[in-house]
């Protein structure tokens, strides 16, 4: 098979590869966890990983290959790319991916179809997957004096609501994202995917728990309020009735998709609000419920 002149060889055409046997073992969970590493699939997802490593500088980038003075390799910077692989086809039609590698002094591998299909779990893989760094930050860098919106996702179980509220927050101008131990793995592959991209826009705090964040958050001056439909809760779209200010600093805490917050859960926030709902649907889902409050947030603060 012909080398594309942008990428990188020898081909690798054998789907037993010890390198890629060792990225697929990232569809799990707890490898995932153990490397502190998952993977980034299709041209949006990983060209976004490589625009944030390209504003890294030279030395906050440790590559792969280079041992400390002790012998052991020394940790990757949070969110590095550590390995691309592509198709011929994916080259072809993205060159603008190469640049961007290229430019974030990162080398992208080409492979066949076959091998890179050990590394997805779409039906119609998108012909280009990286290896890449888990870039979760601690909380107290985001509950900060500075921040003015945070989106608290607590027992969120899909990793497409998840990753949609992720993207939305990102868009709204949110300050984190942060995910509590009982809800999905922000590296899911299904969750980075819904993300878009965002996922390397956005800090992300994961592996906290509910009643941590919302006593930090009003000890620095953040309200936490609680999207959820059950009385008493105040209407979204008119707050100053009930007295709620949606202009100061929030926190937004948004639960299961099945049962929405447990009474625990909503005690520890300092309000309920709810989405009226004019028509005759039930409820809304979680992606949707997510994206109306945090952009009236985002709203009421830029006036």
């Amino acid at each position: 098979m012909d080398l594309h002149p942008g990428l990188q060889g020898p081909v690798i055409t054998r789907t037993d590869s010890p390198r890629i046997k060792e990225a697929s073992k990232l569809s799990r969970r707890a490898w995932r966890t153990k490397t502190r590493r998952f993977l980034v699939e299709g041209p949006q997802a990983v060209r976004e990983a490589l625009e944030r490593q390209r504003e890294l500088t030279p030395a906050a980038v440790t590559l792969p290959n280079r041992t400390s003075e002790d012998g052991a390799p020394p940790r990757p910077a949070a969110g590095a790319v550590l390995d691309v692989w592509a198709t011929a086809e994916a080259a072809q039609r993205h060159p603008d991916l190469l640049e961007t590698a290229a430019a974030a002094r990162v080398r992208i591998r080409q492979v066949i179809p076959e091998v890179l299909a050990q590394l997805t779990d779409t039906v119609a893989s998108q012909e280009i997957v990286a290896v890449v760094e888990h870039l979760d930050v601690p909380l107290g860098q985001v509950v900060n004096r500075d921040a003015r919106l945070l989106v608290v996702l607590s027992q969120v179980r899909d990793p497409g609501n998840a990753g949609t509220a992720l993207r939305v927050a990102d868009a709204a101008g949110a300050d984190a994202v942060i995910v509590t131990s009982s809800s999905v793995d922000v590296y899911n592959p299904k969750t980075v995917r819904s993300t878009a991209g965002s996922l390397f826009h956005i800090p992300v705090v994961t592996g906290v728990g509910l009643p941590e964040v919302a006593e930090l958050a009003r000890a620095r001056g953040l309200q936490v309020l609680a999207a959820d439909a059950h009385p008493p809760a105040h209407d979204l779209h008119v707050p100053w009735d009930t007295g709620l200010d949606l202009s100061a600093r929030t926190a937004w805490v948004f639960g299961n998709e099945a049962w929405g917050l447990p009474e625990a859960d909503r005690a520890v926030c300092d309000a309920a609000v709810a989405i009226p709902l004019y028509g005759k649907a039930e409820s809304l889902n979680l992606a949707t419920a997510a994206s109306i409050c945090i952009y009236e947030s985002a709203r009421n603060q830029q006036v």
